[in-house]
């Protein structure tokens, strides 16, 4: 049996990320990524190859600790991520700075750990977006703007890699998560499930960006509810 190739997925403990871990888990050797040792070991253990990554990733100690804890790495899917809905008018300065911190700065922190492990392995980049990284409405002005800021990321990294480490920027519709009740609340909305994608169908979409040939790369992919 040929040996398993090594993917990071950060936010692997529950939803996209979650879907993630287990579509890629009969081909994949996983490291699963999450802040809460629990929930971690739990997902590891329910995969037939897997190790903990555990840490908090606006941590920048306790980040490189961990990476410095990696072998062989061929792919990374950044899919820790969080949300803050609201007009600017009632946004403070710490609301910009947590959410840019986690959706942006520690996605591009981590990346920049990981290169060189993936320049060797002429690995793979995958970010989970958003819709919000291509337009935005009423409410989501700072949740949007991250998710912008997330495409300026792939889109340059994406360049200054190419040829050696190939990279990836998906955009999901709405999806039935955790984070889209919350984010459905915070925006005074009827939470409606039944129009919405569910997580596996982003991690499909992983999948065939991580599944290409060497020669074809997935620059970007918008996956949107059928509804």
């Amino acid at each position: 049996m040929a040996e398993r190739r090594a993917v990071l997925i950060t936010g692997a403990t529950r939803g996209i990320g979650r879907a993630i871990a287990d579509e890629l888990a009969d081909d994949w050797h996983v490291l699963v990524g999450g802040r809460h040792p629990d929930q971690v070991r739990k997902v590891v253990q329910a995969l037939p190859s897997a190790e903990p990554f555990i840490a908090d990733l606006t941590d920048a100690g306790a980040m490189q600790a961990a990476v410095e804890q990696i072998g062989h790495l061929d792919a990374v899917v950044h899919s820790a991520g969080a949300v803050v809905m609201g007009p600017v008018s009632e946004l403070s300065r710490q609301d910009w700075r947590d959410l840019y911190e986690i959706n942006v700065v520690a996605v591009a922190d981590l990346t920049a750990e990981l290169l060189p492990k993936l320049r060797e392995a002429h690995g793979q980049v995958v970010t989970i977006n958003s819709g919000s990284g291509f337009h935005t409405g009423p409410g989501q002005t700072c949740y949007a703007a991250t998710k912008h800021a997330l495409v300026a990321f792939t889109d340059g990294l994406r360049e200054e890699e190419r040829g050696v480490v190939r990279v990836t920027s998906v955009h999901p519709g709405r999806v039935d998560t955790d984070m889209q009740v919350d984010i459905q609340r915070q925006l005074g909305a009827q939470y409606q499930p039944e129009r919405y994608l569910q997580p596996a169908d982003v991690a499909r979409a992983v999948e065939l960006a991580l599944t290409m040939r060497p020669g074809a790369n997935v620059d970007t992919v918008s996956v949107r509810p059928a509804l």
